[in-house]
């Protein structure tokens, strides 16, 4: 079964661009790039030319005359004369371009010829995209895919845009949801984050309507996982790289979530591991944190490269990383356990990364100020507090009394709790977060208007 991706709408968007260049389509392993871009390829070519540089390695000798796009469909034709070129209808998809990164210096001439479109895409692009980037600059689209978010596993359930649209005029309108729908989206919500976002783990729930056999697709995703540092990553860096994949789950349990490398293995030091986080954020298996010098704006450059927490793509190959004991806990019963925050910021980081925002924290070294994340406005600095529990925001009250923070007039809370505003802080329920970019876009909060920045005091 397919399931309707964000993708879709992107490339055909892409497809009705009169002077379209080729595209490439970024993405970590499993997030379903190569079955959406067959599904539109199947809907608006008369010819699908797909190429996978794993499966089918005769192909890597398809440059072996140069580059032009004539002498690699010459080739292409040599290889396999079943294939046929059509102008104007004909789309070459590249797959696997990981593992013949020289075919993205091509590009460029196809893009001059213009007679075929080209998409490319690959599983670990990030880990050496510089390489990519430097044959194709200036001749080439970028897309980023993410494994599913909320709104696309609402859709895989059956729920149509009218759904999203209503839960966002909740957001806007600050009205509470009924008993009914905390219950209907809680629940929802917490499936999705059992499951993650891979549509393979989707669809086989989908279709049995059950959590059976989703540990062990999400076990094997792991175990790939693995597999591809061994294989992209060189020499020692591979075990130091597996060693900070293996303790990213025990360390989002800790109190104190700031990733430490001393705890990776004995006698670790930063300087040995330095670059390992940096390449699994690459490979799109990690999200960053980063820690803020100071929550002032800009975010850019204002914070520490050496301090940071670290957060999996997708919370369900968290999920499936935790002790035996939890998992039966957390799938039977919905209990998260000792893992509760860890679970639910890594909810909240992954929302906020597929929607387009870095991740900055802050924690002050000499008290117990800390906030989880920080979005902005075009004049606010904009506090998310993780609420696992139900309980006081002391720290993002203290940012917003305080005149050594004057950019931030507002927060916002997410927990199990229904919407509400009061001074200054606004509450959301977390299954909201995947709607906070578009929420923010016509947000007006009275904080920013009576603000002495803005002029209307």
């Amino acid at each position: 079964m397919y399931l309707k991706r964000k993708v879709d709408d992107f490339l055909a968007a892409w497809k009705a661009e009169e002077s379209r260049k080729p595209l490439i389509i970024k993405g970590s392993r499993q997030v379903g790039k190569t079955e959406s871009i067959l599904h539109f390829a199947s809907a608006h070519y008369e010819s699908v030319i797909e190429i996978n540089f794993v499966r089918d390695e005769k192909y890597k000798g398809i440059i072996s005359d140069g580059y032009e796009s004539g002498d690699i469909i010459k080739n292409i034709s040599l290889l396999d004369p079943s294939k046929k070129f059509i102008p104007g209808k004909t789309l070459i998809f590249f797959d696997e371009i990981t593992e013949f990164p020289e075919i993205a210096t091509s590009l460029k001439f196809f893009s001059l010829d213009g007679r075929f479109d080209v998409i490319c895409s690959g599983s670990m692009l990030g880990v050496n995209y510089k390489r990519i980037e430097s044959n194709s600059v200036g001749y080439k689209k970028d897309y980023e895919m993410f494994s599913m978010d909320f709104e696309e596993f609402l859709w895989a359930k059956g729920y149509k845009d009218d759904t999203i649209e209503d839960i966002l005029s909740h957001m806007k309108s600050l009205q509470p949801f009924s008993d009914l729908e905390m219950k209907v989206f809680h629940s929802l919500f917490m499936d999705y984050n059992i499951l993650g976002g891979m549509p393979a783990v989707v669809a086989e729930y989908i279709q049995k309507n059950t959590f059976e056999g989703s540990l062990d697709t999400q076990k094997q995703l792991i175990a790939d996982y693995k597999e591809d540092i061994r294989k992209y990553a060189s020499g020692v860096d591979q075990a130091r790289i597996i060693n900070v994949f293996n303790r990213i789950a025990p360390q989002l349990a800790r109190e104190n979530k700031k990733f430490q490398i001393s705890k990776v293995a004995t006698g670790a030091r930063f300087r040995d591991y330095r670059g390992c986080a940096e390449w699994l954020a690459d490979a799109g298996m990690v999200n960053i944190c980063y820690c803020l010098e100071f929550p002032e704006l800009p975010l850019s450059g204002n914070y520490e490269p050496d301090t940071y927490k670290l957060y999996f793509a997708d919370t369900g190959l968290l999920v499936s990383m935790l002790d035996d004991e939890s998992q039966e806990d957390l799938r039977a019963n919905k209990n998260l356990g000792v893992y509760k925050g860890a679970l639910y910021e890594n909810m909240v980081g992954e929302a906020l990364v597929k929607q387009g925002y870095k991740l900055f924290y802050y924690k002050r070294e000499d008290s117990t100020l800390e906030e989880d994340f920080f979005i902005r406005s075009a004049t606010s600095l904009i506090p998310v507090e993780v609420k696992a529990r139900s309980g006081k925001t002391k720290s993002m009250k203290t940012l917003m009394s305080s005149d050594h923070y004057p950019d931030i007039r507002y927060g916002f809370k997410l927990s199990n709790n229904n919407i509400g505003h009061e001074n200054a802080i606004y509450t959301f329920p977390y299954f909201c977060t995947f709607l906070l970019k578009r929420f923010m876009k016509d947000f007006h909060p009275e904080e920013e208007e009576t603000s002495p920045e803005s002029g209307i005091v």
